[in-house]
């Protein structure tokens, strides 16, 4: 501990996490564990265009972001300059491009931030990021309903997704 003699009735802790006078009173709020103020939130994003998950953390001092996806932290641009994500100044993951292929490791799945100091970390909820995908209707199985003003519209209904496809006459 090394106190260092301001004037006659202030010190100043140098080492520790806050200057106090010799009232006790603070001369500098005290350091805070992180806390996620923006969470990701699930996108579905086409194959290669690019896309971002935001994350912004607060906490002092200003905490470091990590990403990871299915539970294995995310490589970026940080550590290989050739990866096709980029960690923002705010702690966001930016794609350059969506990656979905069986070349190389796809973006899908399911994501959360990670942000941390000497004092603690807070882990972001869940976002899935999804690969959107040609529709193949050959699998779908079809209910029709006919709506008022001509218009015709279908149901296709192939695994979790269902979509309305609609015509005017």
């Amino acid at each position: 501990m090394l106190l260092v003699r301001r004037n006659r009735w202030k010190y100043l802790f140098l080492c520790g996490l806050l200057y106090t006078q010799s009232d006790g009173s603070r001369l500098r709020q005290e350091d805070s564990s992180p806390r996620i103020v923006e969470h990701p939130s699930d996108l579905i994003v086409s194959k290669g265009e690019p896309a971002t998950l935001n994350c912004k953390a607060e906490g002092r001092p200003t905490p470091t972001v990590e990403w990871y996806k299915d539970g294995e932290r995310v490589e970026t641009d940080r550590e290989n300059p050739r990866s096709h994500r980029m960690l923002l100044p705010s702690g966001s993951l930016f794609f350059l491009r969506i990656v979905h292929g069986r070349r190389s490791k796809p973006d899908d799945g399911n994501y959360v931030c990670v942000a941390r100091n000497y004092l603690g970390e807070a882990v972001s909820r869940n976002a899935s990021l999804e690969v959107a995908r040609k529709l193949d209707f050959s699998s779908c199985s079809f209910s029709q309903m006919v709506l008022p003003q001509s218009v015709r519209c279908q149901w296709c209904i192939a695994g979790k997704w269902s979509y309305r496809i609609c015509k005017v006459r």
